[in-house]
């Protein structure tokens, strides 16, 4: 493989392909992946009169997928940058896919816990990869859109979860709410074979594999995260001082010490800790943890307000988040273009103060409100939820492509890690003001709406804070306009060089340079114009040689 194919991940001399099947191909990976998040809250107790569950065994069927999910991200990084994109993307899928289809045949419900460890497995390496396909095989100037499309696509599916799960509970069998997964994955892998490149990876002898495995730090980084999801998940259920759960917290604790220490000293280290040193891969980072804290905390439990307190059914309740799948998409537009104009920090901070003002709105509804009255805030919260999309594009931009997996699984991960305590962190705010409220002699329902109202406060306060950090760390448009000023240097100093060796550069990669995102972006495309008109050159030199020859 060439220098330049290493670089870019984009084979010079080979058209990208069709923006928009590529994108679908990838929205598609990444929307399944997300939507088993959350498809199956409906149908739990469907599934409990099946199998005759226990509370605990349900939850395990629940949290399962995630625990397996959060846990191998790292893992999905690692192979995604050792195997190659597609390779890992097909597999992730493929995966996925059947262990869908062993879910809805699933005859027991340990079989459908198995099932589920199963397309966690295929979605820690679905994800990972899907991102790193974006930086590869989209051109430079359609990337930002290619990652506010992804996580567009990721926030639709759990929003979109209860309502698709609903629906399909309504009508047919619950096993439909895995079956479901098998035609769009197909599909998919169809898509990606047809749109992703395939690379030629040239894999190093068997030793020094294992040493760019980095075993330790695979086996730390998954241990430490399955430890901390355990206890933020099934915590409450065992209590917090339980023999089981504080063995749990050491061991997490002990495995991210152990994981930290590693990566310092390994030749080949499974997350390249000199990555935080950039303010924006690290405020972006943050900024991806505290959007999920607030999040995900709240819509778990918005679920449960709109159907306890305001008394829609399930379906009814599905139907609210409808709306706020829209104004993500509307939002991921608009934040693309206020990207572009104003920098990723403004329009991301601008996403996240108007969250934190549609999740304020939330303080308003109690159970004598008209149910519509919730939707504009839901609404206001999916428009601010698409703004924010332009940090994932600012943190990967920081990224060589050799290290994208990995740092693809390090936002992966800080994305669905946060979900996780955001749940556990708005719930327990929740639960102990219920709890005072219930003392102070009000009846369950208004005790419940207190502590919902008490989970928006901290949801806002946390929601303002990523405003801050997100204004003070991305990309601003200044910096914008010095990337473009690097560019057009680069540009100039490399097509210059290359014309007077004898090149003949062709117009549209001088084009395709200038239009690069970033300099790193531009510099890739340098080196593809360069090799491209290196073998016109050669073709040149080769045909004036066989003239000379038969004169």
């Amino acid at each position: 493989m060439s220098s330049v194919a290493r670089s870019s991940g984009h084979i010079p001399g080979t058209p990208y392909a069709p923006r928009w099947l590529l994108l679908l191909a990838v929205s598609m990976s990444a929307f399944i992946t997300g939507l088993d998040n959350t498809i199956l809250n409906i149908a739990l107790p469907a599934l409990q009169d099946d199998f005759d569950l226990s509370l605990s065994g349900l939850q395990w069927v629940g949290t399962s997928y995630i625990l397996a999910f959060s846990s191998l991200l790292m893992v999905g990084g690692r192979l995604t940058d050792l195997f190659g994109r597609r390779r890992v993307l097909e597999a992730g899928m493929a995966i996925f896919t059947v262990a869908s289809v062993l879910a809805g045949i699933a005859p027991t419900g340990n079989t459908l816990i198995a099932a589920r460890v199963l397309q966690g497995v295929g979605g820690a390496l679905v994800l990972p990869s899907t991102l790193t396909v974006i930086g590869s095989d989209l051109e430079e100037k359609d990337r930002q859109l290619g990652i506010g499309i992804w996580t567009g696509s990721i926030a639709s599916a759990i929003a979109l979860g209860p309502v698709v799960g609903g629906g399909i509970i309504e009508i047919a069998h619950w096993s439909w709410v895995f079956f479901i997964n098998l035609p769009i994955g197909i599909v998919a892998i169809i898509l990606v074979r047809m749109t992703v490149q395939p690379q030629d990876v040239v894999l190093p002898p068997r030793k020094e594999l294992i040493a760019r495995f980095d075993v330790p730090g695979l086996v730390t980084s998954s241990l430490a995260l399955m430890s901390f999801t355990f206890v933020l998940v099934h915590g409450q259920e065992h209590g917090f001082g339980s023999p089981l759960v504080v063995t749990a917290i050491v061991v997490g604790l002990l495995s991210i010490i152990t994981f930290v220490r590693t990566e310092q000293l390994t030749e080949y280290p499974l997350v390249d800790l000199s990555l935080f040193e950039s303010k924006i891969f690290a405020g972006g980072t943050a900024a991806q943890v505290i959007w999920g804290l607030g999040i995900n905390g709240v819509l778990f439990f918005t679920s449960l307000f709109l159907q306890q307190v305001l008394g829609l059914s399930a379906w009814e309740a599905g139907l609210f988040y409808v709306p706020l799948a829209v104004t993500i998409g509307i939002g991921v537009a608009i934040g693309n273009v206020m990207s572009n104009a104003w920098g990723a920090n403004v329009a991301t901070a601008i996403g996240m103060v108007l969250i934190a003002a549609g999740l304020l709105m939330g303080v308003f509804i109690d159970q004598d409100s008209p149910p519509w009255h919730f939707l504009i805030g839901l609404m206001v919260v999916g428009l601010g939820s698409g703004l924010t999309t332009p940090m994932t594009a600012a943190v990967m931009d920081e990224v060589d492509f050799e290290k994208a997996g990995g740092a693809a699984a390090v936002v992966s991960t800080a994305r669905e890690i946060s979900g996780v305590i955001g749940i556990a962190v708005i719930g327990a705010v929740l639960v102990v003001r219920r709890e005072l409220a219930i003392d102070e002699g009000l009846d369950k329902t208004t005790a419940f709406v207190t502590g919902y109202h008490w989970g928006l406060y901290v949801a806002t306060a946390v929601m303002m804070l990523g405003a801050a950090v997100s204004y003070f760390t991305l990309t601003t448009k200044q910096q914008r306009i010095d990337l473009y000023a690097e560019r057009k240097r680069i540009a100039d100093e490399e097509l210059a060089a290359a014309e007077a060796a004898g090149m003949t550069v062709d117009h549209h990669d001088e084009e395709r340079v200038i239009d690069a995102t970033t300099p790193a972006d531009a510099a890739i495309a340098v080196a593809e114009a360069l090799h491209a008109a290196e073998e016109i050159h050669a073709e040149h030199q080769h045909a004036e040689s066989q003239t000379s020859t038969r004169r």
